[in-house]
C-alpha cells in the first residue's frame, strides 16, 4: 500500500512538471526534476510512466534530435496545482514560526495548506524530503520559555489593524501598575522576540513609538478609522538603535574578560561578534577575551550567566554591576 501511494504521488508530480503545448520537455529533464523533488527513479521508470499516462491525461510527444519530448495537449482540461514534496516540507517546517508573524486572515487562508502539507508528508514513505521532515528540528540554545498565550480574538484584531492601517482600541494590562487601561493605538509594526510578540504603536495624541506585549492586551477592537502612519519607521533600525534596549541608540563597548577553557571553545565556534579575539593566559588554561559588543542589558545578562566561568575586567561598569549582583545572590543563600 505504501509503495502504491508513493507511485501515485510520483506520477502526479510528473504530470505537474510537463509543460502545456507548444512547449516540450524531455524524459531526461523530467527524471532530473523528479530527483530534485526527492523521487529516486531511473529513466526507464519515467518513460514507462509517461507512456501509461499519455492517453488518460492527453499527453503528446515528439521526437526531437533522437529524444522523446513531452507536452500536455493544447487545452487539456486538467488542473494539477497541488502540493509537491519541497513545498509541503517548507510549509511544514515554517508553520509554527509563521503563526506569530502572519495576520490572522492569512493564517486562516493558509490553515488548509498547512494541513494538506502535513497529510502529504505523512502519506509519503519512500521520498527523501518526507524523511527530512521527520529528521530535522530547531532546538533553542539554552532554556526557552513557553510562548506567552495570546487570545485568538486579540491576535485577529491586532493583525487586521496593522495590515489594514486602522486604529486599534485595546484594554491593556500594565506590568508596572498591574491595572488595565483603555488605549487607542495607531499600529506601526510587529516584532516577535523570543517567546513574546510586541505591537509597536503610537498612543493616540502622542508621537513616540511604544511597545505593547500582545499577551497583555485583554481586549482588542479594530476600528474603521484610519491609523496615523509612521512612514519613516524602519523596524531593523528601530531594533538596532534602542528599540528594545533603551530610549537612545545602543553604543558598542569593548568587553575584556578572562574566560574558562569551555567558554573559550564555545566562543571560537560561535563568536560574540565579528570583532573578537582570544589569547591564552600564561600559567592557566583560561583565555583573555576581547570583543566589541552592544552596551545593553541583554549582553550583560548573558555574561553574568556564565557565572564562575568568566571574570570581567572591562567595561568597569559591567564589572561593578556583576559584583553587586553576586553580593545580593550570596546574601540570598547565606542561610
Amino acid at each position: 500500500m505504501a509503495e502504491a501511494k508513493d507511485t501515485l504521488h510520483r506520477q502526479l508530480s510528473l504530470l505537474r512538471l510537463i509543460p502545456e503545448y507548444p512547449r516540450y520537455t524531455s524524459s531526461q529533464t523530467l527524471r532530473d526534476k523528479l530527483h530534485e523533488r526527492g523521487f529516486k527513479v531511473d529513466l526507464r521508470t519515467v518513460q514507462r510512466d509517461l507512456n501509461r499516462l499519455s492517453i488518460p491525461f492527453s499527453l503528446i510527444s515528439q521526437n526531437i534530435s533522437g529524444r522523446n519530448e513531452w507536452s500536455h495537449a493544447e487545452g487539456a482540461p486538467l488542473d494539477l496545482r497541488d502540493m509537491d514534496p519541497a513545498t509541503a516540507l517548507a510549509l511544514h517546517l515554517a508553520e509554527s514560526h509563521l503563526k506569530s508573524l502572519l495576520p490572522q486572515s492569512m493564517l486562516d487562508l493558509l490553515g488548509p495548506q498547512f494541513k494538506r502539507a502535513r497529510n502529504y508528508l505523512d502519506n509519503l514513505n519512500q521520498n527523501d524530503l518526507a524523511h527530512w521532515a521527520r529528521r530535522v528540528r530547531a532546538h533553542p540554545n539554552g532554556k526557552a520559555l513557553l510562548p506567552a498565550h495570546i487570545e485568538t480574538g486579540v491576535w485577529q484584531a491586532v493583525s487586521s489593524a496593522l495590515l489594514e492601517r486602522r486604529q486599534l482600541k485595546v484594554d491593556y494590562l500594565s506590568r508596572s501598575t498591574a491595572k488595565r487601561k483603555e488605549l487607542l493605538l495607531h499600529p506601526a509594526g510587529l516584532i516577535s522576540r523570543h517567546s513574546i510578540s510586541y505591537l509597536i504603536a503610537n498612543v493616540n495624541g502622542y508621537d513616540d513609538l511604544r511597545q505593547f506585549a500582545l499577551h497583555r492586551i485583554q481586549n482588542a477592537e479594530c476600528l474603521d478609522a484610519a491609523a496615523q502612519q509612521t512612514e519613516s519607521l524602519d523596524l531593523d533600525h528601530y531594533i538596532r538603535f534602542g528599540g528594545f534596549n533603551s530610549s537612545s541608540p545602543v553604543e558598542e563597548v569593548e568587553l575584556v574578560a578572562d574566560v574558562s577553557q569551555q567558554i573559550a571553545w564555545l566562543l571560537r565556534e560561535t563568536p560574540l561578534s565579528h570583532e573578537q579575539n582570544l589569547e591564552p593566559l600564561a600559567g592557566s588554561d583560561w583565555q583573555r577575551l576581547r570583543a566589541k559588543v552592544p552596551d545593553d542589558q541583554e549582553t550583560l545578562w548573558w555574561v553574568f550567566g556564565l557565572a564562575e566561568n568568566v571574570r570581567v575586567h572591562e567595561p568597569k561598569s559591567w564589572a561593578q554591576t556583576i559584583r553587586e549582583k553576586t553580593a545580593r545572590l550570596t546574601a540570598l543563600y547565606a542561610d
